[in-house]
């Protein structure tokens, strides 16, 4: 779709806080991004022959979900050659060793392409659903890598697939509060921690969306007396490339569709197991509207303003129902639907994997607006509007 942004100029400006009624502070900004995923992809119809999955429901759920590959770690091996039965604590192990590795890798990544080093980080937010560690994942990391001890940090758990705009909320918070610093936001989802193999058309469905994956980004915001407007100029870090500013942030709860998503303990399989309603999609999509009016509102924007759309990738049903409740075109959601093509549907950090590829594609321009959407347990929908 082909949309006109309003200029910069024409708008409200965003409200500013001003500490000791003195300076006015900046939005954060994203001055950097950078993924990584498990070492071994999958095709659908390879992960069936496998297992050795014949039954022509289960195929037909794998080979109609819009997913080509997947990036996995499947479970070891058994004597006779079959894919052995992981308890929940090699599972929990195995969130740890990949999350560790994946993070690590998409942490270094992001802060390259910000011109940044590990010793830059001021604040560290890590997020997973796919395992549970204490300490969290921040600690592990900041040890593994050799950021500073003297970081700070929070981990974000449980959450489900719209975590990373929740804690985007946080972290661009803190990056607002702490002109000049860096704060770097971690999306890292062993998906491969978090199967059961039962059999079942519940956990078919969901064993044939989700890969491993991790994205990072990093934060900054300009410092008071930084030079240029508030629209303007580069943040004040060494290194760091113009990314948009957060403007501001939405989120509503669908409080009677709670148990339409949900990750909670299996008795029978004695391990936690992921439950998805089918009706969700179609939950999320006619919710969809309201919530990102109301985010648009509060800067006097309409849809047709919004030149960019980053939606998670949760599913084919989920990405159409979103596209028709909105009225968006497939080329809106092309980096959506090709997240969700080549990785399958990666949890909290989807929605960051197509920020960096609409990055690399190179067609933003200085004032260009985006939206920024997740959709989770809750059931939740988050958003996000930013300006480049």
């Amino acid at each position: 779709m082909t949309t006109t942004s309003t200029p910069p100029d024409a708008r409200p400006a965003p409200a500013a806080v001003e500490p000791h009624g003195k300076h006015t502070l900046t939005p954060a900004r994203i001055i950097g991004a950078g993924t990584a995923v498990t070492g071994n992809a999958y095709g659908q119809r390879e992960l069936l022959d496998l297992f050795g999955i014949t039954d022509p429901r289960t195929r037909s759920v794998f080979l109609n979900s819009a997913i080509e590959r997947r990036f996995l770690t499947l479970p070891p091996r058994d004597d006779t050659g079959a894919f052995g039965t992981e308890p929940q604590g090699q599972l929990l192990a195995k969130h740890k060793r990949l999350a560790l590795d994946m993070g690590a890798r998409a942490v270094r990544r992001c802060l390259d392409d910000a011109g940044l080093a590990l010793a830059d980080i001021d604040h560290l937010c890590c997020v997973t659903t796919t395992g549970l560690l204490t300490p969290g994942v921040s600690a592990h990391l900041m040890r593994e890598t050799g950021i500073r001890a003297g970081t700070s940090r929070m981990d974000v758990v449980g959450m489900g697939c719209n975590a990373g705009l929740n804690a985007l909320n946080a972290v661009a918070a803190w990056a607002t509060a702490h002109p000049g610093r860096v704060a770097v936001l971690l999306c890292v989802e062993a998906c491969s921690a978090a199967y059961v193999m039962d059999g079942s058309m519940r956990t078919s469905v969901v064993n044939s969306l989700f890969g491993d994956g991790a994205a990072a980004i990093a934060l900054s915001a300009d410092p008071p007396d930084a030079a240029g407007p508030p629209s303007g100029g580069l943040p004040a870090v060494p290194g760091a490339s113009a990314g948009p500013r957060l403007l501001g942030f939405a989120s509503h709860l669908i409080d009677s569709a709670i148990d339409a998503m949900r990750y909670d303990w299996d008795d029978d399989q004695h391990k936690f197991s992921f439950y998805l309603d089918p009706d969700i999609p179609y939950v999320v999509g006619a919710n969809a509207e309201q919530v990102v009016d109301r985010l648009l509102a509060g800067e006097g924007l309409r849809r047709t303003d919004i030149g960019h759309w980053l939606v998670h990738s949760g599913g084919k049903k989920v990405i159409d129902a979103v596209r028709v409740n909105l009225g968006l075109t497939r080329h809106d959601l092309r980096h959506t639907s090709g997240v969700l093509r080549d990785y399958g549907n990666l949890s909290s950090g989807s929605f960051l994997f197509s920020y960096e590829r609409l990055v690399r594609e190179r067609v933003v321009r200085a004032g260009d607006f985006g939206v920024l959407m997740t959709m989770g347990p809750g059931s939740t929908i988050e958003t996000a509007l930013v300006q480049w």
